[in-house]
């Protein structure tokens, strides 16, 4: 029973699989809004209601695996350690991720990454959708540091300036991406620039923050 449940499960994670890539294929090609889900599951041979099964709305078949991402500076805040302050969290973190050499920060070869990165920046309904997903990250971080520090209004200045600077880091890491660059090539000098960039942030915020 066990052997037939993991196979089952791995049939409908390749499923999964299968049908986002097709999407991605197509509206990499065609544009997001020239391509039909019935079209995407027809490529995928799968009925449209497998589509749907799967992914709940069109545009979850391009932010279904990744805006859960959007959250992960918020999630180094709320998990710092006792005696770590707001930017000491989101940076280890943020470098945990270069070592791992993790998708979401750009830094893996695989170019299904650089075709959502362009889906996305080409149609403006997953623009927006992106930027709110990011806004909703950027607040769940401002009220857990409100909720801690008692000022709503210094902790949502901590909360973009730390966020404008993480993305700064990752959109460096698409550009380079984009351009050819190999994700080692970019990790090799990750550390110094994630040193300046929330250093900057920290020069203004030092001291504040820090975990009882």
């Amino acid at each position: 029973m066990a052997e037939e449940l993991g196979l089952r499960e791995r049939k409908k994670r390749d499923t999964m699989w299968r049908i986002y890539r097709t999407a991605l294929d197509l509206f990499a090609e065609r544009g997001f809004d020239k391509v039909s889900v019935q079209e995407i599951a027809d490529a995928s041979d799968v009925s449209k209601m497998t589509v749907f099964n799967y992914f709940g709305s069109k545009e979850d078949l391009v932010f279904h695996p990744m805006e859960e991402h959007f959250r992960d500076a918020a999630r180094a805040v709320r998990d710092r350690l006792p005696g770590e302050s707001a930017a000491d969290a989101v940076r280890r973190q943020f470098l945990e991720m270069v070592e791992a050499r993790d998708a979401s920060i750009g830094l893996h070869s695989e170019p299904i990454f650089l075709k959502v990165r362009k889906v996305v920046s080409e149609t403006g309904a997953l623009m927006e959708r992106a930027f709110l997903a990011s806004r909703r990250g950027t607040r769940e971080m401002a009220d857990l540091l409100a909720e801690e520090t008692g000022d709503p209004m210094l902790a949502m200045v901590a909360a973009v300036a730390l966020t404008a600077a993480r993305n700064a880091l990752v959109e460096e890491h698409y550009r380079r991406l984009a351009v050819g660059e190999s994700p080692e090539a970019i990790a090799a000098d990750a550390v110094e620039r994630a040193r300046h960039a929330f250093g900057l942030v920290e020069n203004g915020l030092k001291g504040y923050a820090v975990k009882a």
